[in-house]
């Protein structure tokens, strides 16, 4: 009997016989080499996502969509369980082995996902709406109607910022390039920079003609010549929202002008406004402009924060009659205690005239820098925990996370932050660097906070058939 057939015989050799205590050696030996060299598809922990299902890159096309639809359901079932266990306080007792671990808070506080106000009882804010949002933690400090939809006004050219940011990163837009300017565009009602036909501005002075003058037919100059029309460019805009997660927001021109299906959250500014600066610093700058000339007309920045408050660097002003008084601001203040610094966005919607916006923004900046903590949980790149891996190119993976661990709690409160390590079980290679091999779930007095993706410090490939197959007679040993 040839090899091959040595295997496959073996392999259809009933568990029970193998088992017994008169089996061959060698028959065992080959069940399990013969088990390796096959698709295997193991079981996954509760805490499995769907995501992590990709590991079993072997397993057929239809098993892997029924393994997906499976993971989904358990990962809801985890999620309704977290909420369960969330006020429950974790035993400090737990191995290191098992799947969760715990890691007391360091000296001092990121956490990557957004979560609710942590502060019960927030400052007094006269606006329709209202949020104050961290952009290291990504979380929401205080918040009043947060999710509502309401007329942005002129705060709808961050998006149009950002798209253009984009277009000039990718290399679609150049900062010396000189659109044509439409007949719409030169008609535009409200502000503008006043582009003139005959002598087309750059798109270096449409960005800040749009940015500081709050120029409407900048913004459709820079619409325009990115999808062809306004009304093209209005659903570029959905489309992006809707990547970067935008839920209460839909867009119907490039500008802000009234529109009864054009509205966006405070929550929603929130979040566009803190990707922008995250994501183009650079470009960024531009929002801190006291003013700029343009056709020999000077005009200031509409947000008189930045002549107020020096830490203010950005960003954005609104107002229609339907809106109201509208200010996205962002201000960089370095933390006192910890000596870092510190970056909030406050967005205020529909407040009752211009000064009372300039007001009513203060106050919540003011608010979340004087009531609130950032603890830092773990620098950037700083391993936390290391796993068990199956049938890698090696035998363990380092996990950590993405950037820098940090949270704001109320003030005072930083040195009773928990962490909890919750692993993905078991790990099967390939792992690639970055990918999620788990969650940290970071919690005050057993209150939950926010949970953070874990993942993978190291690549880990998958083993030669020799190591793949040693790993399958270890694991049916027992070892």
């Amino acid at each position: 009997m040839s090899f091959l057939r040595t295997i496959r015989h073996t392999a259809a050799v009933p568990r029970a016989k193998l088992q017994s205590p008169g089996a061959n050696s060698l028959h065992r030996w080959l069940a399990a080499l013969a088990l390796a060299m096959l698709p295997i598809q193991l079981p996954l922990a509760a805490q499995t996502s769907k995501a992590d299902a990709d590991q079993q890159g072997q397993v057929s096309k239809a098993e892997s969509e029924k393994q997906s639809q499976t993971n989904k359901a358990e990962t809801n079932k985890v999620g309704q369980a977290a909420k369960a266990e969330a006020d429950k306080p974790t035993p400090s007792n737990k191995s290191e082995s098992e799947s969760t671990k715990r890691l007391d808070a360091p000296s001092l506080a990121k956490a990557s996902a957004p979560a609710s106000a942590i502060a019960a009882i927030g400052p007094t804010i006269a606006a329709k709406a209202w949020v104050l949002y961290d952009v290291s933690s990504q979380q929401v400090l205080a918040a009043h109607e947060a999710e509502k939809t309401l007329d942005p006004a002129s705060l709808t050219k961050l998006m149009t910022a950002y798209l253009s940011f984009s277009a000039i990163k990718e290399g679609r837009l150049k900062l010396d390039q000189r659109p044509p300017v439409s007949q719409k565009a030169w008609k535009a009602v409200g502000s503008r920079m006043f582009v003139d036909p005959g002598k087309p501005a750059t798109v270096d002075e449409l960005l800040k003609g749009m940015i500081v003058q709050s120029g409407n037919d900048a913004s459709m100059i820079l619409a325009e010549t990115l999808a062809g029309s306004e009304e093209a460019f209005a659903q570029q805009m959905n489309r992006e929202a809707q990547r970067i997660g935008l839920k209460h927001t839909q867009y119907r021109n490039s500008t802000g002008l009234p529109d009864s299906q054009h509205y966006s959250s405070a929550y929603d500014l929130a979040l566009l406004a803190s990707r922008l600066i995250r994501e183009f610093p650079d470009r960024y700058a531009l929002y801190s402009l006291r003013e700029y000339s343009y056709n020999n007309i000077k005009q200031p920045n509409r947000n008189r924060l930045l002549a107020i408050d020096p830490s203010v660097d950005g960003l954005k002003t609104g107002h229609t009659e339907a809106a109201g008084w509208c200010l996205v601001a962002s201000s960089r203040r370095k933390d006192n205690t910890t000596q870092q610094e510190r970056r909030l966005i406050s967005v205020v919607l529909g407040a009752a005239s211009e000064s009372a916006r300039l007001v009513e923004s203060q106050k919540l900046l003011n608010w979340g820098f004087q009531n609130t903590d950032a603890v830092l949980l773990h620098p950037a790149g700083k391993q936390v925990a290391q796993y068990k891996v199956r049938r890698g190119a090696a035998s363990e993976v380092l996990a950590g996370f993405e950037g820098a661990l940090s949270v704001v709690v109320p003030k005072g409160s930083g040195a009773r932050v928990k962490t909890d390590l919750i692993r993905i079980d078991p790990l099967v290679a390939p792992i690639a660097k970055g990918q999620r091999i788990g969650t940290a779930r970071i919690s005050l007095d057993g209150q939950a906070i926010s949970e953070v993706p874990l993942v993978a410090l190291s690549e880990v490939p998958t083993a030669g058939w020799f190591g793949r197959a040693w790993d399958t007679v270890m694991q049916w040993v027992g070892l």
